[in-house]
Order: C-alpha cells, then sequence, then structure tokens
C-alpha cells in the first residue's frame, strides 16, 4: 500500500473535517425516519470494559439534522426560534426532556404545532452523540463535549459518560439513577462508529424490559369489557405478533387507540416462540409517527 505524504494526510484531514462541519442534505421527510442508532437490551455477558455508561432521559428522541429539529417518527419539531438559535451545522442526537417522572409533560410540549414557549423553558436538549462525526464513539464524545461547551446554551445538556468497573458498580449507578426518577442507563461501546441500526454497539438497561409495537387489530372484549376492547394485536418492528390484554385502565378500554399507533409495552421474558411474555399496556407512544 502506497504511503501518503504528510501534506496529503493533513489534506485528507480538513476534507474530513470539513465534511463533519458542513451540513449533508437531509435525507428524510415527514413521517420518515431519520437514521438513529437504536439499543438492544442489556444482556449478562457483555464486558462492560468496552463500554460508556450514562444516564438514559425518558424525553422524546431528538435529532438535529443541521438545520431542523426531527423526533424519532420523522415528524418536525416546531421550537421556539430561540431554543435552536446558533445551533452548529451539524447532527446532533439526544433526547428532549423535561425532568426526572415528566415525560408527558416532554411530549405535550413537543407535539405542540404552536410552540408554548413558557413549557420551552423548561425543556433541555440532552445530547449524546454526533452521528455524522466519522470516528468511533470514544472520537465523538470529546468531540461532541468540546461542541457542547463552545455552544454555551444552559438548555444544550452534554450527557456525561462514565466508565463502570464490574456488574456491581453498573447496578450500583442503575439503582442511583432510579432512586432520583430516573429511567435506567444507556451503554455506549466505545469502539463503535454511528450506524443507523438497532444493535449492542447501544444498549439500554431498566428495572424492568419495555419495547414498541404497532397497533394492528383492536380485539373485542368478553364477560365484564362486553362492549369494549378486549386485548390489543400488535406487531413488532420484526414482525412479529402478539397479544396486549392487561394494563388498561376502563378509560382505555372504552376509547382504545387507533390501529396503526405505536405503543409501549413492559414484558417479563420471552416464550419459546420469541414473543414477550406477561405483555402489559404502558402507555402510547405519541413521539413515534403512526407508519
Amino acid at each position: 500500500m502506497q504511503k501518503l505524504s504528510p501534506f496529503k494526510k493533513l489534506g485528507l484531514s480538513v476534507l474530513i473535517a470539513s465534511c463533519f462541519l458542513t451540513p449533508s442534505p437531509r435525507t428524510f421527510a415527514k413521517n420518515v425516519r431519520p437514521p438513529l442508532m437504536l439499543a438492544n437490551p442489556y444482556h449478562p455477558g457483555v464486558r462492560l470494559a468496552d463500554y460508556w455508561v450514562s444516564e438514559k432521559y425518558d424525553g422524546v428522541r431528538g435529532y438535529w439534522d443541521g438545520q431542523a429539529l426531527w423526533t424519532r417518527g420523522g415528524e418536525p419539531v416546531h421550537a421556539p426560534a430561540w431554543f435552536t438559535a446558533n445551533w452548529p451545522k451539524t447532527a446532533m442526537d439526544g433526547e428532549l426532556w423535561v425532568a426526572h417522572e415528566q415525560f408527558e409533560q416532554a411530549v405535550s410540549t413537543v407535539r405542540q404545532q404552536t410552540p408554548d414557549d413558557a413549557a420551552w423553558r423548561r425543556m433541555h436538549f440532552m445530547v449524546f452523540d454526533v452521528p455524522a462525526y466519522p470516528g468511533t464513539f470514544d472520537e465523538r464524545i470529546r468531540v461532541l463535549k468540546d461542541l457542547i461547551h463552545k455552544l454555551a446554551k444552559p438548555w444544550v445538556v452534554y450527557v456525561t459518560q462514565t466508565k463502570v468497573s464490574d456488574q456491581k458498580s453498573l447496578d450500583s449507578m442503575l439503582a442511583q439513577v432510579i432512586k432520583l426518577g430516573g429511567e435506567g442507563l444507556a451503554l455506549h461501546r466505545g469502539d463503535s462508529y454511528y450506524r443507523g441500526v438497532r444493535s449492542d454497539d447501544l444498549l439500554k438497561i431498566k428495572p424492568h424490559t419495555d419495547a414498541e409495537a404497532k397497533i394492528i387489530a383492536i380485539i373485542p372484549g368478553k364477560g365484564k369489557y362486553h362492549g369494549m376492547m378486549g386485548a390489543l394485536l400488535v406487531e413488532t418492528e420484526d414482525g412479529q405478533r402478539f397479544r396486549i390484554g392487561s394494563g388498561f385502565n376502563d378509560k382505555d378500554r372504552h376509547s382504545p387507540p387507533v390501529i396503526g399507533s405505536w405503543v409501549t409495552y413492559r414484558y417479563r421474558g420471552m416464550t419459546a416462540r420469541a414473543i414477550p411474555r406477561h405483555a402489559t399496556f404502558m402507555r402510547i407512544r405519541k413521539d413515534v409517527a403512526q407508519r
């Protein structure tokens, strides 16, 4: 292989930096999901030394493409002009978050077509990645920390990344986050590149396991639920279908979610057929576009 001269190496470095600092054309439109890195559930056997650990914030996933702010489902976020003023011309991936145990407030604020200025004053953009930077996560977090420091907006926050030495330390960190009202932890593999897929490069750990699925049918109730919804028939992203029949209140059963919407459900392990065991309804996922 021919070696590059120092001048050619310098030119290549400048080219890479210019690609990172210049916004690339948006490759998705409304209701088309941006190419986000998605998390798998944490599982035993993970080599913790390979990962950075941070709090997993329970808000609305936000993707800044260098020009505009989008939800995970590809919906435009109508934030006040001051909120995104002077943001960098490169992509940032994060969570639009109000505070612990304020998920519904975050969703309500983000979904408004006309921004509520007072509500947005409570919002934070918790940034944990820079998707356009062509380096590993070890490298990206250094770039991100510097980027957020230079931006100097108190509502744009660098998500602190730490290392844990063993499972006991991870469990202790999780317990502390839960005690404060947090949702769980996220683990980023240090040597991974940003890819818009679901993989073990990003893991999530919570006191329980939850996931999302799309409603494809409403199953009528029987007995005491006659005339109401009995269960939801749902389908996961990988095509697995199953019923969710618990976790609903009477209001949910009288006015069930619409077909095509997405829900978050909780479960306890998987059956031999890879079906979530004891699936329980948690909430409608309003920040995910119907598709």
